[in-house]
């Protein structure tokens, strides 16, 4: 049987990204509702036929950019964390490369989480840091602590996502003064905490 890779061509890539970077810097200039295909085409330097060859309208661009998004920190979260170190030092692995890989890209994170709150792109954040904790909660040493606590795991679920989103929104907006194992390190702290 034959093995076959999909792989997109390069030109595509590079119109996707012109056409992402462009629809950020319009949202650093201008609310969504203001923001029309002609504006993106003509900030990404390309004709408004080329927008609709890559999607629909811009909702369906919005919703590739979330779907995109998830992917990246799935790829990230899904590799084999080299992070020995970290995991030694009291932070959560998982934590510190996903805080790396939204410091590597701040420009995109601070626009979509921070300054605009763009809801499709929170809202799959929040499902995904979701997963990440309740595949933590799931473990017998947290299923014994809530146990002894008293506390519902739902409850327990709804209050970490909520505070690490909250936390690495707070983070973009203060222009990140912290790096991301520090943060990862002090966010496992109070996690010890509560």
């Amino acid at each position: 049987m034959e093995n076959k890779t999909s792989r997109t061509d390069p030109r595509i890539l590079r119109t996707r990204q012109l056409l992402k970077d462009a629809f950020v810097e319009l949202l650093q200039e201008m609310e969504i509702e203001k923001i029309s295909v002609n504006r993106i085409a003509e900030r990404a330097t390309i004709n408004r036929v080329t927008f609709y060859l890559h999607y629909r309208d811009i909702p369906d661009m919005l919703e590739k950019m979330a779907d995109d998004m998830i992917e990246d920190i799935r790829k990230i979260l899904d590799k084999d964390s080299g992070n020995q170190y970290v995991a030694e030092e009291g932070a959560w692995p998982l934590l510190v490369d996903l805080l790396e890989h939204i410091a590597e890209h701040a420009k995109f994170y601070k626009i979509i989480l921070a300054s605009r709150r763009t809801p499709i792109f929170t809202d799959r954040l929040l499902k995904l840091l979701s997963e990440l904790i309740t595949a933590r909660l799931d473990s017998a040493e947290s299923e014994a602590i809530l146990a002894a606590t008293g506390i519902q795991k739902d409850i327990a679920l709804w209050y970490g996502s909520a505070a690490l989103i909250g936390t690495i929104v707070a983070w973009l907006r203060k222009d990140m003064p912290y790096t991301p194992l520090y943060l990862a390190k002090q966010f496992t702290l109070m996690r010890s905490l509560s």
